[in-house]
């Protein structure tokens, strides 16, 4: 049985952060590919300003051209919004039921799971892999199974909102973008 990685977001814009996550799951000897599942719209994130689904789709294709383990799935795309993880869950296991996903979440959200819609059905048909987030005290001494800790996963020490913030530091913006996103960015005068 194929298993996969489901890394969520609405990837506004992605960031290497995203990358170095992706890259690191899906090098782990149980995980096959690690699918970014591109959100429409967070039920957590209700005010913010997204770009169009197709052009966060055309900077996520970018990102990851010529990695093989790494995919995309649009599948929120066709859901009603907002959407939740459990049902983009359930719609992947009608899909795809021959794969094992595994979803992969920030120790910020790991904190919060237990208000996510039919959480424990998530917890029934799904192992989920923690990666640390710097101010998030969720430790492996809280993991228990289906529940691990990655501790030595990579700590993302940026998020896409306050990469916008910063759009007049190219310098820096080059630092945590992948070359062809902040092209697409620079030349359709994205955010």
């Amino acid at each position: 049985m194929k298993k996969v990685g489901l890394l969520f977001g609405t990837f506004n814009p992605i960031h290497k952060g995203h990358l170095h996550l992706a890259e690191y799951f899906v090098n782990r000897p149980e995980i096959n590919e690690v699918w970014f599942v591109i959100s429409p719209q967070s039920p957590f994130k209700t005010s913010e300003t997204l770009l169009d689904n197709h052009h966060r789709l055309a900077m996520v294709r970018c990102a990851i051209a010529g990695q093989e383990k790494l995919k995309i799935s649009t599948v929120e795309f066709k859901m009603p919004q907002p959407n939740y993880t459990a049902d983009t869950l359930a719609a992947l296991r009608t899909l795809h039921p021959d794969f094992d996903f595994i979803l992969l979440m920030g120790a910020d959200n790991i904190v919060r799971f237990t208000e996510w819609k039919n959480h424990e059905d998530i917890l029934n048909n799904h192992a989920i892999y923690v990666y640390p987030r710097r101010g998030s005290s969720f430790s492996s001494k809280e993991a228990h199974p289906p529940i691990q800790f990655f501790e030595n996963a990579p700590v993302v020490g940026i998020s896409s909102t306050s990469l916008k913030d910063k759009l007049g530091d190219h310098d820096f913006l080059q630092q945590w973008l992948p070359e062809c996103v902040l092209a697409l960015i620079q030349k359709n005068n994205w955010y």
